[in-house]
């Protein structure tokens, strides 16, 4: 009960309830900064008393709630939930920003149009923070994270996939963001010592705590809403990986020794509250291993708590990433037919658990290996593996290669 209390008045909070209005900021400072809107998460958790919040500090934020309330007609207009693309077994592919300029498209239009594929999902916001598309969000604009799009014209390169009848996929890099971290470095991760902290490929990270990096991400999310595409997917919604060594080196902006998962959960029900008043789902990826582990592994993602909060959730089930003797397999790389069929079996109980308690469960997506790491994927493999999907019963895919060179064999 205390979790969805503690949802629930996050989402109020950056939906404008508490919250300093823009307008506020503008009349103090001639030339304010767009990251300033928001405090951050401890600040504002610490002082609505979130960790602790009771039943009559709940009662009385929805009595003074209850004295502005809008009228029936406001109401209607402001809760009426828009019509969402109708939903489809989705299976589809990744392209990166390359792949999505006007001259390499098309053949990724004539892939899906001659295979079983129905999607694509597009980078929006890539793994160096980068945006393939010229925003005109304030905070984008303030940094220059679109510096160098890839997409001339976003809504028209939605329609153009759209006209084809490809179900479309936005891919956002949530909280591994290098680019947000040289630029706005007190938004970075950092060591005890106050520097930026890298992880072993030198790669920098935003802290997933801080509320301004919430709004950021959502604010380009909705204006991707707004140019007409079908789903919002969020990548790299965790923690670093590596969790034990990396708690000992970073400093988290975490005052009130909030849990991982809850950062990550609250972050996806406030983007997911913002983002309903488009025409959009909202799906998430997460380390295959989720759908087995029973705690977070240090990186804030838990099944129970995210498969409620999104529509669809996306497991990155690949066989050569997971250790030897995994779900008793010696080699999971050389078996993908097993090691799907059993992270398949263990997303579906964890989803029945979830339905059993009441629960709205979100649909299961799976990422599919089509790629070359500590052997050669064959036909075979790729096919292997939707075959121990479609056994389970789940009729949705996503194929993933980072350098976009799909095996058409398997999936025609």
């Amino acid at each position: 009960m205390l979790r969805i209390i503690f949802h629930f008045i996050i989402i109020l909070l950056l939906t404008g309830t508490g919250c300093t209005s823009n307008e506020s900021q503008h009349e103090t400072k001639e030339t304010p900064s767009s990251f300033e809107n928001t405090n951050n998460q401890g600040d504002q958790i610490n002082n609505y008393k979130l960790k602790n919040a009771t039943d009559n500090e709940v009662t009385n934020k929805d009595e003074e709630a209850q004295q502005n309330e809008p009228s029936k007609e406001e109401q209607q207009l402001t809760t009426e939930e828009p019509k969402k693309p109708g939903k489809k077994d989705v299976k589809g592919i990744y392209l990166n920003r390359n792949s999505i300029k006007d001259e390499n498209i098309e053949t990724y239009i004539d892939l899906v149009k001659s295979s079983n594929l129905n999607a694509v999902v597009i980078d929006i916001k890539d793994d160096y923070g980068k945006l393939s598309y010229d925003s005109n969000v304030d905070r984008v604009d303030e940094v220059g994270s679109d510096s160098d799009p890839t997409v001339a014209d976003l809504q028209s390169f939605i329609q153009r996939l759209k006209e084809e009848d490809i179900y479309t996929i936005a891919r956002i890099v949530t909280f591994k963001d290098p680019y947000l971290a040289e630029h706005k470095n007190e938004f970075a991760l950092k060591r005890k010592d106050g520097t930026i902290w890298s992880d072993k490929a030198g790669v920098k990270w935003i802290d997933p705590y801080k509320m301004e990096i919430w709004e950021y991400v959502t604010d380009i999310a909705v204006e991707v809403a707004e140019f007409g595409i079908d789903e919002i997917q969020y990548d790299y919604i965790r923690f670093p990986e590596n969790a034990k060594q990396v708690d000992q080196e970073v400093a988290y902006d975490n005052p009130d020794n909030l849990e991982k998962s809850d950062a990550i959960t609250n972050f996806l029900a406030v983007s997911k509250e913002k983002l309903a008043h488009y025409p959009v789902y909202v799906s998430t990826d997460v380390f295959g291993l989720v759908t087995t582990a029973e705690n977070d592994m240090g990186i804030g993602q838990i099944w129970e708590k995210i498969s409620p909060v999104v529509d669809y959730i996306s497991p990155m089930t690949y066989p050569s990433h997971y250790a030897p003797n995994t779900y008793g397999i010696a080699n999971p790389d050389e078996h993908p037919y097993d090691l799907m069929k059993k992270a398949m079996q263990d997303a579906k109980a964890r989803n029945e658990k979830l339905k059993e308690n009441g629960e709205n469960p979100a649909i299961i997506r799976p990422w599919i290996q089509d790629f070359d790491y500590k052997s050669i994927y064959t036909e075979e493999d790729v096919r292997n593996q939707i075959k121990a999907i479609e056994e389970e019963g789940i009729t949705q895919y996503l194929l993933w290669n980072a350098k976009n060179e799909y095996t058409k064999a398997a999936f025609s």
